[in-house]
């Protein structure tokens, strides 16, 4: 089952088309995502995008509204990568995961996906390089009615 949110409006077909494909082709995974290289650092420390951040098997270590991860050091080689508005779920999972009450990093971050994480799910992440740019704040609809009329232009 696959969940495109509403708020990202320039997705590329054929990244759901790949989020599907890869989500029946591994059984043993329940969920699935997309993100893509950030680079902009406004849009890093804007709390409307979220970030996240991998592990070595491009599953998701955690999801939020802050920069992620801390740059303490100088680490030019670490990528920063929005999180994207489209999931997919295997049913059983989607059953069970909405049975489970918020979590508390959920709660704290207004992210449903940390519940997933928090209740021990694994959450695969395809990236993409595919700048699908998301609505998230009214300012920002001007930019997208344009860039979705070039597109049908």
């Amino acid at each position: 089952m696959l969940n495109i949110q509403g708020d990202e409006p320039l997705l590329d077909p054929e990244l759901v088309d790949q989020l599907a494909r890869t989500l029946r082709q591994d059984a043993d995974l329940p969920m699935i995502t997309a993100g893509s290289p950030l680079e902009d650092p406004d849009q890093i420390q804007d709390p409307n995008v979220v970030k996240l951040v991998l592990n070595d098997q491009g599953n998701a270590l955690y999801f939020s509204r802050s920069p992620l991860p801390y740059r303490r050091n100088e680490t030019p080689e670490l990528v920063t990568y929005r999180h994207l508005g489209l999931y997919g779920y295997r049913v059983d999972f989607l059953r069970h995961f909405v049975s489970l009450p918020p979590s508390l990093l959920e709660q704290a971050e207004g992210l449903e996906q940390l519940r997933a994480l928090e209740n021990g799910a694994t959450i695969r992440v395809l990236i993409t390089d595919h700048d699908a740019i998301g609505l998230d704040s009214p300012d920002q609809i001007a930019h997208i009615e344009s860039l979705l009329s070039q597109s049908h232009s």
